[in-house]
């Protein structure tokens, strides 16, 4: 069995960039985010991806802007890592590790000369840093010591005081503020209930910048402003409410005039500091907002949300730019899917509707309403959700299943087929089915045709039966098109059908009734035959492709895996597992089980024929992985590793219970996107810039003349704000064209070559007139004239003609 060695798991396209409070760039240009394993580097004004800071090997959990270089930030990682990156050019200039920590994961702080980084211990300590100042790249941190224990995990729920004279920590009842220079620590305590049966439990902390005035959220939608902490027994505070339900993130504008609060509602809401019964409301954002940002200039605010959303909004309260990221909500009930077209990734994404995400691009491309129907945000109420869907091989089709409940045991159920269409590049609604089975739908395929026009699509439900759906023609000739309509009603013994899958070929259709396992051809819908197994439901199926079509695979509710060869009918194998999803990667043999031991999720990848694994990997996440799936690649790989192989003409995605979409990355491609992106080593002693160091390679230059001239493409890739003046530029551009005067360069000894040649030319030309213009007498006793003299435009002729390359006329000839 080969293990995982070469191969690693990623956060790599569909990350979250609402995980972690993003941060604002000085000048409001550029906007920083965690994203998986990457920072994202987005432009506020065109919402594009500029850059992505790549270098850590776990998930990114704080980014933040460095207080002493505008053009510099730190990141901090589950790989126990701090950062720091100049992000405008996307370099990483040095980082740093400690073995002290065992891992450093929630957020960081900078405060004088100290990085504060809360770290996970046995409890969670802000710890403080102190980076050493030094020209090398991988720095190790030995100066620690731990400000405050046992705080929240949560970062909104600490914040550096005013000048960063205190830290305050929220815990769930408590108040902790710690003065730098006393070192001492003041705590207040709230009730857990107040007078009117509220929450009083913190949900977030915000400081003002130039007052001892600290601002906290709570459960219960209140805002605290508390003041006079610095004695024990002489604070107080003042109560906001606007909010129906928690505050979930507070922030003071940098001149400390307005405070910024958000939750749930989907609302930012901005105080006037001392004039709170002044407010202006921003509506209609979207998700929940989970983090406010602002920028250092006090331009751009910035919210995330819950929708894996950033929005990006001026100081005038009005939106400018949306980020938008995949969407995950908090459940997927459609598979995960790949639109064969655009190759985009396609599933949930906002109620009621399918969303395509370019995986290559990170990016989503568009949303497609499925519902049709306005979403209303209130809780309790049943509305239509899309449940099902699926795509014929060529993307011609998209088949999808709405459901909303009803009083139980009611259900509304809906089958909609959609259409593509050239002109408008999108999916347009075909036929809606009103009811199409009376219990709920249970499986959805269309048969693997990618030659010819796909005209029909399988459906099974708890009512005991599968229909076969045919796209036919119009009966009457006003009809627009074709339409779907029933053609086939199949059931087995009042079983309840559980799933189904097409063949390869498309020329059998399996279907699971519970414990038995029926193989129907679609040409004429006869019982081909059943397939015995152990007792069990039989809960996915799935067929082989390329030249492992023969055998059928099955996951029991009896926690087996079998096979069955096609060609005998009969059970090829059968072994022990707990299988939550089976799947077929469909540009190989190669198939992936996962599954679901002791809690967490094991994955095997193995070929139905052979009976070693080619892949496994031991305790991939915690809990049952039930969506994943193969995204062809464009380009493929050539590895020759054995424990990376399967990897080499698709990729493999998956969702956790946690809404992670994670991946396999080969060690590889992990070598080449390092080296795509190599890193310069800056210290901040010497500006090494690197215009530096083409200013060393010329240097280098004037000292020994036979090297090369600086690399002109090399020095416009530069940015801008790392070059000199531009009359020092052009005067050391204009002295490399210059021609040295003791060596004549190589392009003149040419020139003296071919004047020379011309020369010889004309020295002959003048001998061939002479020999013309003056022939010899012919011989006696032969009649005829003497040659005419040439001219000199016929003698120029008749060189060009004796210069031709004649020797293709010998290969007519023979």
């Amino acid at each position: 069995m080969v293990e995982h060695g070469d191969v690693r798991v990623v956060h790599k396209g569909g990350s979250k960039i609402n995980f972690r409070e993003p941060a604002l760039s000085t000048d409001s240009r550029f906007l920083l985010c965690a994203s998986g394993e990457s920072v994202k580097v987005f432009s506020t004004a065109t919402e594009e991806c500029l850059h992505a800071l790549q270098g850590h090997t776990d998930l990114i959990t704080g980014v933040l802007l460095r207080p002493s270089n505008h053009l510099q930030a730190y990141s901090c990682s589950l790989d126990g890592t701090v950062r720091l990156w100049d992000f405008t050019d996307g370099i990483l200039i040095r980082w740093a590790k400690s073995n002290r920590v065992n891992i450093w994961c929630c957020f960081i702080y900078v405060w004088t000369v100290h990085l504060h980084v809360c770290a996970c211990t046995e409890l969670f300590q802000l710890v403080a840093v102190h980076l050493p100042q030094c020209g090398e790249q991988l720095v190790e941190a030995k100066e620690l010591s731990a400000v405050l224990s046992n705080i929240s995990s949560n970062p909104a729920a600490s914040a550096f005081g005013r000048e960063g004279q205190y830290i305050v920590s929220a815990k769930p009842l408590q108040l902790e503020v710690y003065f730098f220079k006393k070192h001492k620590s003041y705590s207040f305590f709230l009730k857990k209930d107040n007078q009117k049966g509220g929450k009083n439990t913190f949900t977030c902390i915000t400081c003002h910048p130039t007052e001892d005035c600290i601002a906290s959220g709570h459960e219960d939608g209140k805002i605290r402003l508390w003041r006079n902490f610095n004695h024990r027994k002489e604070y107080t505070y003042s109560t906001l409410h606007w909010h129906h339900s928690a505050v979930s993130s507070l922030r003071f504008t940098p001149e400390g005039t307005n405070l910024l609060s958000g939750g749930v509602e989907s609302v930012l809401v901005q105080w006037r500091y001392n004039q709170e019964s002044q407010r202006d409301f921003l509506p209609r954002l979207g998700g929940a907002i989970t983090h406010i940002s602002v920028s250092p200039d006090g331009a751009l605010f910035c919210t995330s949300h819950s929708d894996n959303k950033i929005t990006i909004i001026q100081s005038c309260v009005k939106v400018s730019a949306v980020i938008q990221g995949l969407v995950k909500g908090d459940r997927i009930r459609t598979d995960l899917m790949i639109e064969p077209r655009s190759k985009a990734l396609v599933l949930n994404g906002k109620p009621g509707h399918l969303q395509f995400y370019s995986l290559q691009r990170d990016k989503l491309l568009y949303n497609l309403d499925i519902v049709q129907q306005e979403y209303i945000h209130e809780s309790g109420l049943e509305q239509f959700e899309v449940v099902m869907a699926a795509f014929d091989a060529s993307g011609s089709w998209l088949a999808t299943v709405e459901e909303r409940k009803q009083k139980a045991p009611e259900l509304e159920l809906n089958l909609k087929l959609w259409a593509f269409d050239d002109q408008k590049q999108s999916f347009v609604l075909n036929t809606t089915i009103s009811a199409p089975h009376e219990g709920r739908i249970t499986a959805l395929c269309f048969p693997h045709v990618s030659d010819g026009q796909t005209t029909m699509l399988v459906s099974t439900s708890r009512d005991g039966h599968f229909k076969a759906w045919q796209l036919a023609a119009p009966a009457h000739t006003e009809d627009e098109g074709p339409s779907w309509s029933c053609d086939f009603l199949g059931a087995y013994h009042s079983l309840v059908p559980e799933c189904c899958c097409f063949s390869a070929d498309s020329s059998l259709l399996a279907v699971g009734f519970q414990e038995v396992v029926t193989v129907w051809t679609p040409a004429s819908w006869e019982l081909l035959t059943t397939l015995s197994q152990p007792p069990g439901a039989v809960r996915d199926l799935c067929f082989g492709r390329l030249s492992c079509s023969k055998y059928l695979l099955g996951a029991t509710t009896s926690r087996l895996l079998c096979c069955w060869n096609l060609l005998t009918c009969s059970l090829e194998w059968v072994t022990s597992m707990d299988v939550s999803l089976l799947l077929a990667d469909p540009l190989s043999e190669n198939m992936a089980a996962f599954c679901f031991e002791a809690g967490s999720t094991d994955l095997f990848v193995f070929k139905p024929g052979e009976p070693r694994p080619l892949f496994s990997h031991k305790a991939l996440c915690s809990g049952r992985v039930t969506h994943a799936v193969f995204v062809p690649r464009e380009v493929m790989l050539e590895s020759c590793d054995e424990a990376s192989q399967w990897l080499n003409c698709s990729h493999l995605y998956f969702l956790t219970q946690s809404m992670d979409l994670l991946t396999f990355i080969t060690k590889a491609e992990e070598d080449k996107l390092t080296a795509s992106s190599k890193q310069l080593v800056v210290s901040d002693d010497v500006a090494m810039t690197p215009f530096h160091l083409l200013l060393g390679k010329h240097r280098d230059q004037l000292e020994n003349p036979q090297g090369s001239n600086v690399s002109l493409p090399q020095l416009l890739q530069m940015p801008a704000h790392v070059l000199p003046s531009a009359s020092f530029l052009c005067s050391m551009f204009v002295q490399s064209l210059l021609i040295s005067v003791n060596k004549p360069s190589e392009q003149n000894k040419e020139k003296e070559e071919e004047m020379e040649s011309e020369k010889e030319e004309e020295d002959s030309d003048g001998e061939m007139e002479s020999r013309i213009s003056r022939p010899e007498h012919m011989p006696s006793g032969e009649s005829g004239c003497a040659a005419p003299a040439l001219t000199k435009e016929e003698v120029r002729e008749l060189r060009r003609l004796k210069k031709l390359d004649h020797s293709w006329m010998k290969g007519l000839l023979d």
